[in-house]
């Protein structure tokens, strides 16, 4: 708690009250005591910010038409962020537990109550309070960052990156595709001590594998065909920074052992140069793919995944915390209306009807949706089937990815050959990959655009069909 901040005491014993307070100011807090209900709570309507903590007395004379359980309450409707113990003369049980039930964090009885025993009761409550606002300040440092979500998994998540942000440590992140992280990346990088340095990211499916030194570690002029001037790497850009490796498990087996020695000796050497410049980065890495399976397959090296994995994160998928998602909603909606000049807001049933939606595209997809959704909607709130319009498409391409999945098996299982006047679904799909490619000069993110797809989606279809995006390349 804020040391500025008061402990009220409300108590109709005025002795009581009095010893409560000189014991509240021996531990360096200030007491501010009404012996009224109605006292503290005209103070509290005025004065609410002021207050930290209140102690309340359960019961109160003739002269006051409320109890403390009324108060409680009514202080838990209005003033929710003010914790409040409850205190008594005539303890039971079940006044214990209605309180508990109304929302006190304590219950306290007079009659066994000393010094010693109330000192422990407020530091008790003062460090709950202590670890309250530190979740806040995680919040909120999540959200800056575009990660949204109070359930406990993610406030796991948020643990982690605040205890891993302190350190120097390589963090492999994992979790599925649109899940957030190179936004967990970005957050890890955020709280360091590196936080003002460079943060570089390695778009690893990206890299040409004949480029792939010459972009990590850069080139010295005529080192090779088509090296007409001087290149500093990636790794030398994220000097005194954070590098990270998007799609770790997607690199070659054979271009993983070039990223083992400059991580050993913390220096690289340009392709052409016998000098070797050294660099200072932490190594942040993620993937969705199962690098102990490709380990024991032989494609990845246990020596890098030890390296990069000092430390990992895990994030559950959005289908396995859907309480967070009318917060993810809120965010995004509120991120639409700064930017659009818009006042526009979602009903609850179509917040309802988003947390049905199993989101295999995660947050992701859910952001997609929400923006297409926002830029589209002629009125002032979401409804239902302005989502599900949305939505829906997703399923029923969900539906024909399946059904064409399952259609070679048919086929093969058929007397009748195919037509021959029927087009490939194969073979069309390959073709409109490739005069994607053709347009954007190779460039995956571009053509995914193109064909309405994630950048991951269109990545695995290339590999699927065999597709050589270096042949696309300037």
């Amino acid at each position: 708690m804020n040391p500025s901040l008061k402990i009220l005491i409300v108590d109709d014993n005025r002795d009581f009250s009095a010893t409560i307070a000189d014991v509240v100011r021996s531990q360096g807090w200030t007491p501010e005591v009404y012996n009224s209900p109605e006292q503290a709570l005209t103070y509290l309507s005025r004065n609410s910010a002021d207050v930290g903590l209140m102690l309340l007395d359960i019961e109160f004379g003739s002269e006051s038409s409320m109890t403390g359980i009324e108060v409680l309450g009514r202080s838990i409707r209005e003033y929710p962020s003010i914790p409040v113990i409850m205190i008594s003369g005539k303890g039971t049980i079940e006044m214990a537990v209605q309180a508990t039930k109304l929302g006190a964090i304590n219950f306290i009885d007079k009659s066994t109550l000393s010094n010693d025993r109330l000192v422990g009761v407020l530091s008790s409550s003062m460090d709950r309070l202590r670890s309250a606002a530190n979740e806040e300040d995680r919040r909120r440092v999540m959200e800056a960052q575009g990660i949204v979500g109070t359930s406990r998994a993610m406030m796991e998540v948020a643990d982690l990156i605040m205890l891993y942000g302190r350190t120097d440590l390589n963090v492999l992140v994992l979790g599925e595709t649109g899940t957030g992280k190179k936004l967990v990346a970005q957050a890890l990088h955020t709280v360091s001590r590196r936080g003002k340095q460079p943060f570089v990211t390695v778009d690893i499916p990206n890299i040409p594998r004949d480029l792939f030194q010459s972009e990590l570690f850069g080139h010295k002029r005529g080192s090779f065909s088509g090296a007409m001037e001087n290149k500093i790497g990636l790794f030398q850009k994220a000097h005194k920074g954070t590098l990270f490796m998007d799609e770790i498990g997607d690199m070659p087996p054979e271009l993983q052992a070039n990223l083992l020695l400059p991580m050993e000796q913390e220096g690289v050497r340009r392709l052409g140069s016998v000098e070797v410049e050294p660099v200072d980065i932490r190594f942040i890495s993620a993937t969705d793919r199962d690098l102990i399976a490709a380990m024991a397959e032989g494609k990845f090296r246990d020596q890098l995944y030890h390296r990069l994995r000092e430390c990992e994160i895990f994030i559950p998928p959005l289908r396995d915390r859907l309480d967070d998602v009318p917060a993810i909603v809120d965010f995004y909606i509120s991120k639409h209306n700064r930017e659009a000049g818009d006042s526009k807001t979602i009903s609850p049933a179509a917040i309802d009807y988003l947390r049905q939606y199993h989101w295999p595209g995660n947050v992701r997809e859910l952001a997609s949706t929400l923006r297409v959704a926002l830029q589209t909607l002629s009125s002032d709130e979401l409804e239902v089937a302005d989502v599900h319009r949305i939505i829906g498409r997703s399923m029923d391409a969900a539906r024909a990815n399946t059904a064409a999945a399952a259609q070679p098996a048919a086929t093969a299982t058929s007397s009748q050959p195919p037509a021959s006047s029927e087009a490939d679904p194969a073979t069309d799909d390959r073709s409109k990959i490739e005069q994607a490619l053709k347009r954007t000069a190779g460039n995956v993110s571009k053509a995914a655009a193109i064909l309405g797809m994630s950048r991951e989606t269109l990545h695995n279809r290339i590999k699927k069909i065999g597709i050589d995006v270096a042949e696309y390349r300037a």
